[in-house]
Parts: C-alpha cells; structure tokens; sequence
C-alpha cells in the first residue's frame, strides 16, 4: 500500500513500459528536489508486469490492417486499475496528440486534482476502448508527434509541480514567468557588466525600481509583439501597457526602417 505523506500536495501516478526514463525529473533538479521534500509523490506501473505471455509483451496488430502495433488491452488495463485501486478518486490522462493542448493557464486547474494517472502510450496507440472507459481527460503537449507519452508526461509533471508552493522558492518569479499574464519575459542579463563589447542597459545598473519595473514590463510587451502577436490578442491591456507597448513599436520601426 503506498504510504500517504502529511506534506503531499499532488500524487503522480505513471503507466509506462519505460519508468527509467522519468529519472531524467525524478533524480535531478527542482522536481527532484521536491520529490525528496515529499512535496508531490511519483510512482509507476509497468503494463509489462500485468502481461500473461512469457515474453511479457505489450503490443499486438490492430484490427483492420494498417502499420504498426497498438498497445494490449488487457496488461494496460490491469495497470491503470491497481493503480486506481491505491490512488483513490485520481484523474486518468491520457497523452496524446489529440488531446487538448496544454496552456499555462491550465495548470491550476490540474493542481487542485491533487491525483493524475498518466498513462503513456507507445507504438500507434492504444486500445480505443482503454479511452472511451478508463480515460478521463486527454492532452497534447503541442502540434507534432512523439516516439511515446512519456516525454509528455514529463513536461506536465514539470509545468504543473513548479506551480505547488515549496517546489520553487520565489513566488514572484513564478508570477513574472512567461505565459502567466499572456506576456512573454523581458531581456534578463548578470555580470559582467561589459563583455565582448556588449554592455547591460544602463538602465538596470541605476537602482531605480520603478523606472526598472517600467522597462521590464515595455520590454515584455515588445517581446511578445514581435514573436508571439497571438498572445497579445488574449491580453486586455491597461492604459499603461498601450501607452508603453505604442513606444516599443515606434522605436522598433524607426530602429528597422519599417
């Protein structure tokens, strides 16, 4: 029986016929950090353990012809309901390039399940019918096509764990992070102050919070103008975000003649 741990905010559970790739997260940096605080709590299932051939196989030929193999019914099955039977009430999602794509703003709400089932898919796919009763909700990490889901699984265990208090230490740097008012980050530079001719803004050298705030938010509105105008579309902007975003774009073209 998994141990509940008093300081646990969210449980990750993980179908995947390759836990030891989620070593990549799981022994290294701030996730693996936070797995060791017992902050967020993660743990597999092997649809390979739950497979009755001798060869312990997981894939088998779809009905109807085509390329490639699906995943079984039966050993993903078994997988997903032991560790249902251990994560009481959790969310099954399913990884897949149909689902929905993942946003920033997503992720709250992901939070407050407190329990997901992953479960990472291989070869075409799976079983639709694992979808139609096992799956609660289905997300794509993005418009292209993966080897498997665990990639994707690990992209979501990270966006959403930075997000639980006591993962990352600063709360205003998560609340400064790109996507989290529809704005992309500002330029950030440290020491030196002068390298291969190239010099910080004098600006950020005066000590002027307010004028540096001011700046920060100008540069984060031009950043996202020039590389992500479709984030700008969703953003309703303040008086001083039109004023300061009016005075990107005229620099800018006076700058690049356009």
């Amino acid at each position: 029986m998994k141990k509940q741990h008093n300081n646990t905010i969210i449980w990750f559970d993980i179908i995947t016929i390759f836990p030891e790739m989620f070593r990549a997260i799981s022994d290294f940096g701030i996730i693996g950090r936070a797995i060791k605080k017992k902050i967020i709590d993660v743990n597999f299932f092997n649809p390979r353990n739950f497979a009755e051939n001798k060869y312990k196989s997981v894939d088998d030929r779809p009905y109807g012809g085509g390329p490639g193999m699906l995943m079984s019914f039966k050993p993903l099955y078994l997988a997903i309901q032991k560790s249902k039977s251990i994560l009481k009430d959790a969310t099954v999602i399913y990884l897949t390039p149909q689902g929905k794509e993942l946003q920033q703003n997503d992720l709250k709400r992901l939070i407050s399940k407190k329990k997901i089932i992953f479960i990472c898919g291989r070869y075409e796919g799976i079983d639709q019918r694992i979808i139609d009763n096992q799956v609660d909700e289905e997300w794509s990490i993005g418009n292209y096509i993966l080897t498997g889901g665990e990639l994707a699984a690990m992209v979501m265990i990270d966006a959403i764990s930075r997000l639980i208090p006591g993962v990352i230490k600063s709360k205003k740097s998560i609340e400064e992070d790109s996507f989290s008012n529809n704005l992309l980050d500002y330029p950030n530079y440290t020491r030196p102050k002068m390298i291969q001719k190239m010099s910080v803004p004098e600006l950020l050298l005066s000590g002027n919070h307010d004028q540096i705030r001011t700046w920060r938010l100008k540069q984060a509105l031009g950043t996202t103008w020039i590389k992500r105008p479709d984030l700008l579309e969703k953003k309703l902007l303040t008086l001083e975000e039109k004023i300061l975003l009016a005075e990107f774009k005229k620099k800018f073209r006076e700058k690049n003649n356009c």
